[in-house]
């Protein structure tokens, strides 16, 4: 959708966003860059945040609670760790109006349709589950950014039941914020970012605390070259938000990382046996593949 029809769709609108952390201090930094005039509540427990949103003139207005910030409202975003939303939508179903959309922001999908279908009985028509796969290792409003969103992808994930336009109204939003939006199947998100975003921040996680359980842990760390700083900086991410995530889609993490045990364990095998071509042509296959995966990345940010 072009900028300016997207821009036309939610300028006036009341738009709600729930959880005022990375994820939904970003949006509401995108929608103050973008629309400067529109009307967009913030609803959060730390009011010192809420306040600096408000002085820093990315919100309208704020509250900490929930039925008065959704009083009329056109949209709401969802934008808390995954394990903490079923009680926000607790909260929200008593005064969650017809024709409001509702959409999250939550990594796991599959825990959040349980959630929604245990509070409301079923999923409304009005809810859009989405995930936008943007972040960053460093979390809260203060690391918020207006356009953590752009060239990113945000994934959506209706039922059979989801409204057309209740859809197009969520799409609408993160389009404007610059990014692309795609759609798949709840289970489908699931598997998939189990293996591209799950697994590596437990990858990192897991490697960053083995080396600090070493007696010369502070050893390691002063000498370690730039690559252990790539490979870990993601453990420096939000332990609260990942745990949650680990704890919803922990049966798609397990069937991913049993299969990278292997992988690992036939590498071992490969060092221990001297077995050079085994080790040779798995570096060789996983470059080609790394490389093929910038090639359509560039080829993607050339053409927007």
């Amino acid at each position: 959708m072009a900028d300016n029809v997207a821009k036309s769709v939610i300028e006036n609108l009341k738009v709600v966003i729930i959880g005022l952390g990375l994820i939904g201090g970003s949006i509401a930094r995108g929608l103050a860059a973008k629309l400067p005039d529109a009307n967009v509540v913030a609803v959060g427990r730390n009011e010192k945040v809420l306040q600096q949103a408000l002085s820093d003139g990315m919100i309208s207005d704020y509250f900490t609670d929930i039925g008065e910030a959704c009083n009329n409202a056109d949209l709401i975003v969802i934008a808390v760790p995954s394990l903490t939303v079923k009680n926000i939508l607790k909260e929200l179903q008593p005064v969650l109006g017809s024709n409001t959309v509702v959409t999250d922001a939550a990594s796991v999908k599959g825990e959040i349709i349980e959630s929604v279908t245990q509070v409301f009985g079923s999923v409304p028509e009005n809810f859009v589950p989405g995930h936008p796969i943007a972040g960053s290792e460093h979390s809260g409003y203060s690391a918020s950014t207006a356009n953590l969103f752009e060239y990113k992808k945000v994934i959506l994930t209706p039922l059979k039941n989801t409204k057309e336009s209740s859809y197009e109204l969520v799409e609408t939003l993160w389009e404007l914020l610059g990014a692309e939006v795609i759609s798949m199947t709840v289970k489908h998100h699931d598997e998939v970012l189990a293996a591209t975003s799950h697994l590596p921040h437990l990858l990192a996680y897991a490697l960053v605390d083995t080396l600090s359980q070493q007696g010369e842990s502070e050893e390691i760390f002063r000498y370690a070259a730039g690559g252990f700083r790539d490979f870990t900086r993601i453990a420096s991410s939000d332990p609260q938000m990942w745990h949650d995530i680990f704890m919803a889609n922990g049966d798609a993490t397990i069937t991913v990382l049993d299969e990278y045990i292997e992988g690992l364990y036939r590498m071992r095998t490969a060092i221990k046996d001297q077995n050079s071509a085994e080790l040779m042509s798995t570096f060789i296959r996983a470059k080609k593949s790394r490389d093929r995966f910038l090639e359509m990345f560039s080829a993607k940010r050339s053409k927007t």
